[in-house]
């Protein structure tokens, strides 16, 4: 919908959202009314260079061709049911992802949140019925990020982060252990834990990638005590790494894998793939969703999944990343640059992400502030090396700004 197509100026759309809504954004001040590509366009035509991509979901690229079609198409023939009936879509999503990443069995949810929610609710039914009722401890990293809802905040090792601030008591049975510190994380194992889960590269955390030794020390860790490896993919997966999936990157396979954002090309959808054996636990009643595997989100996901794929934007995200990653190098302040493919963190020493943020915003780069100095980048995945000199020149004058202001101010 256009803004004049709802009547209102733009003051008054935003007095609308400050009365009606529960605000718990920081608002960038101006409404996206269209987005193509790598931009949005706010009411006036103006356009914004997108390296926030919808936090990692438009990876096709806002408002793909073929995902709008799927959508289209699929709308025409059924919108939604419930999960009784067998649906196209999700019966062809399914065998796709399934062989593409290898893994045996799918269940669709809707958002990563609760696709979380799903693997942690899975690894303990798995725990329990195998092993007896106190099986079910899990030891997740310390600045990690698997969701909002309670299990998946519960499993988030910030506890002192504002996302668990004013939300205790958390759900029980959970630990914590520093990431990529394999010592750390076999002492917070004990008899009852059944599991460890972590995210392949640490998105809110700082964009803190795993190491290999990390990885498959777990994935031994694991087989040693017939416990479950379980991987947060829900913002590394789907290619933006520079791998179809982040974990193959470290040739390791996890027992259950989360995913969401990218696979459903803007669309809501997550999912869980698990082993045969794992996959069990889940029974007839034992778990559900009303909207998860909706029809017209799995027919855009197809589309979404296909377009990854048979464009290769793994291998862009790769090559198009390592050069985005090697500019941001030699920016003023720079402490360090971390990430995979199209993931990209940067560091500052001295210098305020969030006034970074703001003064890319102010010359139309959307990017994200992560704590005190850190921003993070998550373009489209089919960004060109074109699109990254233009990035990296607004990031570039954002900082001297900064600086300029900062060298001003200590004069005065």
């Amino acid at each position: 919908m256009k803004l004049k197509d709802s009547g209102m100026t733009s003051k008054e759309l935003k007095d609308t959202v400050k009365k009606y809504m529960i605000e718990t954004y920081e608002r960038f001040d101006f409404i996206a009314e269209t987005a193509k590509g790598i931009y949005l366009y706010d009411e006036n035509g103006e356009k914004y260079l997108d390296f926030y991509g919808g936090i990692a979901v438009n990876s096709v690229g806002n408002c793909n061709e073929k995902v709008i079609e799927a959508i289209k198409n699929q709308a025409e023939d059924i919108i939604h049911t419930f999960n009784y009936p067998y649906t196209i879509p999700q019966a062809m999503l399914a065998k796709l992802i399934c062989e593409t990443i290898g893994m045996d069995k799918i269940f669709f949810q809707s958002t990563g949140t609760e696709a979380n929610e799903a693997m942690i609710k899975l690894a303990r039914k798995y725990g329990t019925e195998k092993y007896g009722p106190e099986k079910y401890h899990i030891v997740t990293a310390k600045k990690g990020f698997h969701g909002r809802t309670y299990g998946s905040l519960s499993a988030t090792g910030q506890p002192d982060n504002s996302c668990q601030y004013g939300y205790k008591p958390t759900l029980p049975g959970f630990s914590y252990a520093e990431f990529n510190n394999l010592q750390e994380f076999t002492d917070a194992c004990n008899e009852n834990t059944i599991a460890v889960m972590i995210e392949p590269i640490q998105g809110e955390g700082g964009v803190n990638p795993a190491t290999a030794e990390f990885i498959q020390g777990l994935r031994k860790l694991c087989d040693e005590r017939g416990m479950l490896l379980l991987l947060d993919e829900v913002q590394t997966g789907w290619c933006r790494t520079g791998k179809t999936m982040a974990f193959m990157h470290y040739e390791v396979k996890a027992d259950i894998i989360s995913m969401a954002k990218a696979m459903g090309g803007g669309m809501p959808i997550g999912a869980i793939c698990a082993t045969d054996e794992v996959a069990k636990a889940f029974t007839v009643g034992s778990h559900g969703t009303t909207y998860g595997g909706n029809p017209v989100c799995c027919a855009a996901s197809y589309a979404a999944i296909s377009e990854l794929l048979d464009r290769k934007l793994a291998e862009n995200a790769k090559i198009v990343g390592e050069y985005f990653m090697e500019k941001l190098t030699t920016l003023p302040k720079v402490k360090e640059v971390r990430g995979k493919g199209l993931l990209v963190g940067v560091e500052f020493d001295g210098i305020s992400s969030v006034d970074v943020k703001h003064a890319c915003f102010d010359r139309k780069l959307m990017i994200t502030a992560i704590g005190s100095n850190i921003i993070r980048m998550v373009p489209p995945l089919t960004v060109t090396k074109e699109d990254c000199d233009k990035a990296f020149k607004i990031i570039n004058e954002a900082v001297n700004e900064i600086l300029a202001h900062s060298l001003n101010w200590e004069e005065d």
